[in-house]
C-alpha cells in the first residue's frame, strides 16, 4: 500500500482467481492495463454534483462545475477506448439531472445524457445504442422529495409537474471490427424481452425500502425480470457523512450486460466499481475482472464481495456431485 501524506490518496491492489481490483484513481491506474485487452466495460459513473461520494479532489462528483467534470471524466472515456478491444462495448448507466432553485436559479432538467453521449463521440467511440430504464414515480418522490411529482403540485398548480427521470443505459462502440465474435448464451425468448427499448425499474434501491416501510411497494410485470432491490450490500461500506449516498446497480441488469456483451473467459472493466457489482456479476458469469474503485471504503466492501463471488463459484453444487459420480469422476 501507498499513501501519497499530500492529498491522502491511497492505493493498493487487491487480486483472487481472474481478477484484480485496484484502488486508486482511474485517471492514473487505468494506464496499468494494456492496449485492446478489454472484451467490455460496465460501470456507473458520478453523476456530475448530482450526489458525493468523497471528499477527496480526486473525486468526480467534487467537480466544481460541469465543465471540470467533464475534463476530468473525459480522460477516463479515452483510457477505457485505449483498452477496449475494436468493435467492442462499453455500457454506461446514467441518469438526468434535476436543477434546483436554490443552486440553479431554476427549476428544471439539465441533459447530462447528452452530454455523457458527446463526452464519448469526442473521444472516439461510437454511440451504438441505448436502454431506457423504466422508474417507479412513487419511490422517486420518496427518496427525492421532488415537487414536480407530488400530489401537492397537481392540486395547486399542475404547470409544475414532469413525469419521473428515467435512467438510461448508454452503448458505445469502440471502432473496427470486432475479432472475435461474442457467443452468448442468451435465449431467443430471452433476447425477445431485452431487445424491448425501455428495461424495468432500476436504481431506487433506497426509494424502493423506504416505500416497502410505508407498504406502498407495487407489483412489477413479471416479465420485466429485473429485481430493484437485488443488489450488493451498501450497508458496510458507509462510513462516514462524506458517503451521502451509495448507488450499485442491480445485480440482475448487470447479468444482462455481461451476458449479452462478452464471452465466458473474457475480461470485463469497471473504472468506478463501487462495492464491486459489476465485478461480482462478472465473476459469477464465469468472466474475467479488473476495476477500479478511489473510495477505499468502497474498495475493501468489493474485494470481500469478489471473494465471495470467487468462492461461489468454486464451491460444487448438489448437481455438481451428481454429475460426478455418474460419471465416475470425483
Amino acid at each position: 500500500m501507498t499513501l501519497d501524506i499530500d492529498a491522502g490518496y491511497i492505493t493498493d491492489d487487491a487480486t483472487g482467481d481472474g481478477w484484480r481490483l485496484m484502488l486508486g484513481d482511474s485517471c492514473e491506474r487505468l494506464a496499468e492495463i494494456a492496449d485492446h485487452t478489454v472484451d467490455l466495460s460496465v460501470c456507473s459513473p458520478p453523476f456530475a454534483q448530482l450526489y458525493n461520494y468523497s471528499p477527496s479532489p480526486r473525486d468526480l462528483s467534487n467537480s466544481r462545475d460541469r465543465g471540470e467534470f467533464f475534463e476530468h471524466y473525459s480522460f477516463i472515456i479515452r483510457e477505457q477506448l485505449r483498452v477496449t478491444r475494436p468493435g467492442r462495448l462499453s455500457i454506461v448507466h446514467v441518469q438526468q439531472i434535476a436543477l434546483q432553485k436554490a443552486l440553479h436559479g431554476v427549476i428544471g432538467l439539465t441533459d447530462f445524457r447528452g452530454e455523457v453521449i458527446r463526452a464519448h463521440e469526442e473521444a472516439g467511440w461510437i454511440f451504438h445504442g441505448e436502454v431506457t430504464i423504466d422508474k417507479d414515480p412513487q419511490a422517486q418522490a420518496i427518496r427525492t422529495k421532488a415537487h414536480a411529482l407530488m400530489f401537492v403540485t397537481k392540486d395547486r398548480d399542475a404547470a409544475g409537474l414532469r413525469p419521473a427521470l428515467a435512467d438510461y443505459l448508454l452503448m458505445f462502440r469502440a471502432p473496427g471490427d470486432n475479432q472475435t465474435p461474442v457467443k452468448t448464451d442468451v435465449s431467443n425468448d430471452e433476447w425477445i424481452q431485452w431487445a424491448r427499448p425501455i428495461w424495468p425499474g432500476c436504481g431506487d434501491v433506497e426509494a424502493m425500502q423506504a416505500m416497502e416501510d410505508l407498504g406502498l411497494i407495487l407489483p412489477r410485470p413479471a416479465w420485466y425480470g429485473i429485481r430493484e432491490t437485488n443488489t450488493l450490500n451498501t450497508r458496510v461500506a458507509k462510513e462516514d457523512a462524506d458517503e451521502r449516498h451509495i448507488c450499485p446497480l442491480q445485480l440482475d441488469l448487470i447479468e444482462r450486460c455481461v451476458r449479452l456483451w462478452s464471452s465466458p473467459g473474457e475480461l470485463v472493466l469497471s473504472p468506478f466499481a463501487g462495492i464491486g457489482s459489476e465485478g461480482y456479476v462478472s465473476v459469477m458469469q464465469g468472466r474475467r475482472f479488473v476495476g477500479c474503485e478511489l473510495k477505499p471504503s468502497y474498495w475493501r466492501t468489493a474485494v470481500t464481495n469478489l471473494r465471495l463471488a470467487e468462492r461461489q463459484v468454486s464451491t460444487p453444487s448438489l448437481f455438481d456431485d451428481e454429475f460426478d459420480l455418474a460419471s465416475g469422476d470425483r
